[in-house]
């Protein structure tokens, strides 16, 4: 018997959704949809436009599935299904409501049959299911984008690691390794304000102040590895998110930079899956 289920990621301005075949480790083709989100509209505007979605999903195959499994970002009471995201740019709305709930009645099925589970953790168990870090039973990853997500597989399970908010430089790790960071860099370095590491790769590559910043990232980066290492002791870490597509950048940097601190070389690889991983992530997650 087929096992197949539903995988979403849930973004701060995005949702992506698709069926996926279990025991192939791949997602059933003409099933894929990518939407825009208004993060920041009012709850029921938000619960319309995922359901929106999911039905497209749904629609787009003549089958029968089970479940929709969530990969949502933090903070979140993940089995509860209440949304605990306050002071962000997004979802605010949602805060202390019981989106499980909420969601199911939307779409007319049992609550029982939506499962909540942290992105980056889920970004992880999808590389291991069938990416980059697929033969590794202990690793880490690190999601790379408008904030900071990190996860630690061990026991064939991948959980939240929380060390966004881990002390580092004169702050916390997010302030330092996230978009935000490169915003708030290439405005002190340049001037010049960009929307976010896209545009300065498109716009900017090749003057002074970029090769300085992702110098210093790759720096950040490394620092920030190396003591994520020395607490969870992987064999492997795996890196992904929107900005590790300027993996040219400042890959091979942190790679060098990594080891001169640890006094080995330490494998630290690219996502192989990109947005795929976090969808067979969690949809695999239970299983």
């Amino acid at each position: 018997m087929e096992r197949i289920v539903m995988g979403i990621d849930i973004g701060g301005s995005h949702i992506t959704a698709a069926l996926i075949d279990l025991d192939q480790k791949q997602i059933i083709e003409g099933t894929w949809v990518r939407d825009r989100i208004n993060g920041q509209a009012p709850t029921e505007e938000v619960i319309e436009a995922w359901s929106k979605s999911i039905h497209k999903v749904a629609d787009a195959y003549s089958g029968s599935y089970t479940n929709l499994h969530i990969a949502m970002p933090g903070p979140f009471a993940y089995k509860k299904g209440v949304s605990l995201i306050k002071n962000q740019d997004k979802y605010r709305s949602l805060y202390g409501k019981n989106i499980k709930d909420m969601l199911a009645a939307k779409l007319e099925i049992s609550s029982s049959a939506i499962n909540f589970m942290n992105d980056a953790a889920c970004f992880l168990q999808g590389e291991v299911f069938s990416g980059s870090m697929n033969g590794y039973d202990h690793a880490i990853g690190i999601t790379l984008g408008t904030g900071l997500g990190t996860a630690h597989y061990v026991n064939g399970q991948a959980k939240d690691a929380d060390f966004w908010k881990m002390p580092f430089n004169k702050g916390i790790a997010e302030d330092y390794i996230s978009t935000r960071w490169f915003i708030k860099r290439y405005f002190e370095l340049s001037g010049v304000v960009i929307k976010d590491v896209r545009e300065l790769v498109d716009l900017h590559a090749g003057k002074p102040e970029f090769k300085e910043i992702f110098t210093e990232f790759s720096q950040n980066l490394a620092s920030f590895l190396y003591k994520f290492i020395r607490k969870k002791m992987p064999l492997a870490s795996v890196i992904g998110g929107n900005i590790a597509n300027a993996e040219q950048y400042f890959l091979d940097d942190t790679r060098r930079n990594l080891a001169e601190m640890m006094g080995y070389s330490f494998p630290v690889r690219k996502s192989a899956l990109n947005e795929k991983a976090t969808l067979l992530g969690a949809a695999s997650a239970t299983f």
